[in-house]
């Protein structure tokens, strides 16, 4: 399945208004849970978060911060986890979070069910 991009909004100054162009690239594409986390919190007011997040949806992006929402081995996580056993807790934060990512998902108008796979 296909989705179709938004137009991109040409009024848009790109390079001067992008995170992703004024900080340091390797950050959305760190190995740290903590970097990853800032890197979802700089996309937060990116005028192009919604076509970012559709087109890494589409391309099925192995791994990065994309739109605001981790990707990793092709599919959103609710957030990195550390290497290693997972605490029970954290287990259970995880599912909470998976929820939050369906409604991000769902409130930029991509259906999680048919066009993004959520990793378990």
């Amino acid at each position: 399945m296909s989705l179709a991009l938004a137009p991109i909004d040409v009024s848009v100054d790109i390079e001067a208004n992008l995170p992703c162009r004024k900080f340091d690239p390797d950050l959305w594409f760190s190995d740290s849970p903590a970097q990853l986390e800032l890197a979802k919190s700089l996309c937060g007011d990116c005028p192009l978060r919604a076509e970012c997040l559709a087109g890494a949806v589409d391309r099925a992006e192995p791994w990065g911060v994309w739109g605001g929402e981790i990707f990793e081995r092709g599919a959103v996580v609710p957030r990195k986890r550390p290497r290693g056993r997972p605490r029970k807790a954290d287990v259970a934060r995880d599912a909470e979070l998976a929820v939050e990512v369906e409604e991000r998902l769902a409130a930029n108008g991509l259906d999680t069910r048919s066009s993004v796979r959520l990793a378990a």
